[in-house]
């Protein structure tokens, strides 16, 4: 029962629901869309900390470290929370403490997918080319999510997927052909692309999994899990720590609190309440975003031919997906 439904239904035990006014509703909303918009500025951010803390970092160091940091964060932020929610939280059948068998296994596929797989090969994307031709290849997962459930989920395809995706890869053509800059390396475009294919990954398989577990616990243990699949770039972290500087250093630990530990927190509440179809076009505004922040920021200025290739990229995408 929403607070908008009609007056006099039933609820569930019940009871007769009360009918809010119009102007009352969307208040219900602001906790989702303060979250929408926390989770878009900080994935932003992520792919400026990316490209600075790059020229010290190799990809899969930097994915290590910020996965330890996010997941040191994660772990305080669900010891802390528990213990403060325990006397008073009501038992409920679809929220467990640590999830086991099928669903567990799961969640660490979920984990080592994004906070493993994404993150090296987004790493390595942006080693190659700039933060506003990683964010805008990075935003073609929408359509990937879109295409994903016609072929797997049996799902219609719709006149307005096909123009979307025709629309979306001019896009991505005219960004690989010139970068976003003016200049873009092949290897970079392709890993850029790789990263969004685990990323739509990561969407579908994490709806699934929210309807059975809490949003904090998929992002923890997905954390856990990809961290532990990072293990194995351990010494060159250690070797890289010691001769980065500091700067880059702090790089690493904001890109493991903020966008990954806060960012996918967010992301995975919104995500709880909206549909991965809505969530994912809340994060149409990354790619704009992510160039306001690397145009100010590293000096990266944006080719004309690159802003028609993301003004078609985000068309494409958004008119593809929107219902």
């Amino acid at each position: 029962m929403t607070l908008t439904e009609a007056p006099g239904r039933a609820t569930t035990d019940g009871s007769r629901a009360t009918a809010y006014p119009p102007s009352a509703a969307p208040r219900r909303t602001w906790p989702i869309v303060a979250a929408a918009a926390t989770t878009v500025v900080l994935w932003a951010s992520a792919f400026v900390g990316i490209r600075f803390a790059g020229h010290d970092y190799s990809p899969g160091a930097m994915a290590l470290g910020r996965m330890l940091a996010a997941s040191a964060a994660l772990t305080l932020f669900v010891v802390v929370t528990r213990r403060i929610r325990a006397p008073y939280a009501a038992p409920s059948p679809r929220r467990v403490a640590v999830p086991r068998g099928g669903t567990l296994g799961l969640i660490a596929l979920w984990g080592v997918a994004w906070f493993g797989g994404y993150n090296v090969a987004l790493n390595a994307a942006e080693r190659l080319v700039d933060a506003g031709t990683a964010a805008l290849l990075v935003a073609v997962a929408p359509i990937l999510v879109a295409i994903a459930a016609t072929l797997v989920l049996g799902e219609r395809l719709t006149g307005r997927l096909g123009v979307g995706v025709t629309i979306a890869f001019v896009g991505v053509a005219l960004i690989a052909v010139g970068g976003f800059t003016g200049h873009a390396d092949p290897v970079g475009v392709a890993l850029a692309v790789l990263s969004a294919v685990l990323y739509a990954f990561g969407v579908l398989l994490q709806k699934r999994l929210l309807a059975r577990v809490d949003a904090v616990t998929v992002t923890w243990l997905g954390a856990l899990a990809g961290t532990a699949a990072l293990l194995p770039f351990a010494p060159t972290l250690l070797t890289e720590f010691t001769a980065a500087p500091l700067p880059a250093t702090l790089g690493v630990l904001f890109l493991g609190v903020f966008p990954t530990a806060i960012g996918f927190l967010t992301w995975g509440y919104v995500l709880s309440h909206w549909t991965a179809g809505r969530t994912t076009a809340a994060t149409y505004l990354v790619p704009p975003v992510t160039v306001l922040l690397s145009w100010t920021l590293l000096g990266e200025v944006p080719a004309p031919l690159a802003l028609l290739g993301g003004v078609l990229c985000l068309a494409g995408v958004i008119f593809a997906t929107r219902r």
